[in-house]
């Protein structure tokens, strides 16, 4: 369904009179509004299906489908507009019968120019302006998911090392280690934290800023540095394979890591006592591949499906408590906005590879295909 466009917004008027579509489309279209006429209740209907207009003027008596019909039908496909009645009647019942209906408002027959231009202004204005309060409601929520979410991982860090120090059981020459990633987990969050705040003062969340890019080896090992105890902890044995020093992706370094860390944590909680490949590989021509393998149980072709949907999780694993099921969503969505795909295989001889692909940085030398 694609909405017509215009400056002021689009109408979709509905009469059996072609005389009076003829009177009403050009009225408002000199006042700057996209129009679509339908003379039928089955026209206007295949009109709303095609483009959802901004308000609908609803003839409502009508030969064959009426408007009291058209008005059950556009409730049954989830109305979302305001509807004008507009009749020739002064009937009493008939107006709340509409009303009753869902109608917003009415204009009767003959209607003053000026009346209508006023009615009509006033309810789209109402409606874009609620279109407008639910994107901005839609857009804080998702800035909401997203600063939950990538603060997840590096505080996770923090308490598993946290955890681990009042235990009173590390080993000596560990305990800078477990400082350092407590240190570091905590300078992380306040990065996200820093970032989100610019970008709420108008930065692009997933745009390289300038020549901003990801040095794939230095992720690589900064991913082994950071969880090497974690996966040591769920029995795992980590294998990392670095790409030629000052290969570069097309990404801000720190939004690779989140994206990355994802891949890490979900191999810990779905694939433990096994073993995790971390790699960094040529993908298309002008791409590389940063790639995640584990020998895990794998992911059921039908759950495939579903792997990279909102609220989605990736099997029957004992949750932590804290999972939104949006981590490959989100992380899917950031790799597509600087360029790349995300996407997810089956391992060879059983397991889960998941592969991003991102474009070379420009100052890094055009990979060969994998």
């Amino acid at each position: 369904m694609t909405p017509i466009q215009t400056s002021l917004g689009s109408i979709l008027v509905v009469d059996d009179q072609s005389a009076n579509r003829r009177v009403v489309s050009t009225l408002l279209s000199r006042e700057g509004y996209a129009v679509v006429s339908a003379g039928s209740g089955e026209e206007a209907l295949a009109s709303y299906d095609e483009c959802q207009p901004d308000l609908i003027l609803l003839d409502m008596m009508m030969p064959g489908m009426d408007g009291f019909e058209v008005m059950a039908a556009l409730k049954e496909r989830g109305l979302g507009v305001p509807v004008v009645f507009v009749t020739a009647a002064h009937d009493r019942d008939l107006l709340l019968r509409a009303f009753d209906a869902g109608v917003v408002d009415y204009v009767t027959k003959p209607f003053l120019p000026e009346e209508l231009i006023a009615r009509v202004n006033a309810h789209v204005g109402l409606k874009l302006t609620r279109d407008r309060l639910e994107r901005v409601a839609s857009e804080r929520q998702e800035l909401v998911n997203l600063v939950a979410h990538d603060l997840k991982n590096p505080l996770s860090s923090v308490l598993f090392a946290s955890d681990i120090l009042r235990t009173n059981a590390v080993r000596a020459e560990r305990i800078p280690r477990y400082l350092d990633m407590i240190y570091e987990s905590a300078n992380d969050a306040i990065g996200y934290i820093r970032h989100y705040l610019e970008t709420q003062a108008g930065a692009s969340r997933n745009e390289c800023e300038g020549a901003a890019c990801a040095d794939l080896s230095e992720t690589l090992r900064w991913l082994a540095n950071r969880y090497e105890f974690q996966l040591d902890a769920q029995g795992i044995e980590l294998t990392v394979t670095t790409p030629p020093p000052g290969t570069k992706v097309a990404i801000d370094d720190r939004v690779l890591r989140q994206v990355a860390e994802n891949l890490v944590s979900n191999a810990m909680k779905y694939a433990p006592n096994g073993e995790l490949l971390l790699s960094g590989r040529p993908g298309a021509p002008g791409y590389w591949q940063l790639v995640a393998a584990d020998r895990g149980p794998g992911i059921p072709a039908h759950q495939q499906r579903e792997l990279f949907k909102p609220f989605s999780r990736l099997g029957a694993a004992e949750e932590d408590g804290v999972s939104s099921g949006l981590g490959l969503s989100l992380a899917k969505q950031i790799i597509a906005n600087a360029g790349g795909q995300l996407w997810y295989e089956d391992r060879e001889g059983g397991g889960s590879v998941f592969v991003i692909e991102l474009p070379a940085a420009a100052t890094t030398p055009t990979p060969a295909l994998a």
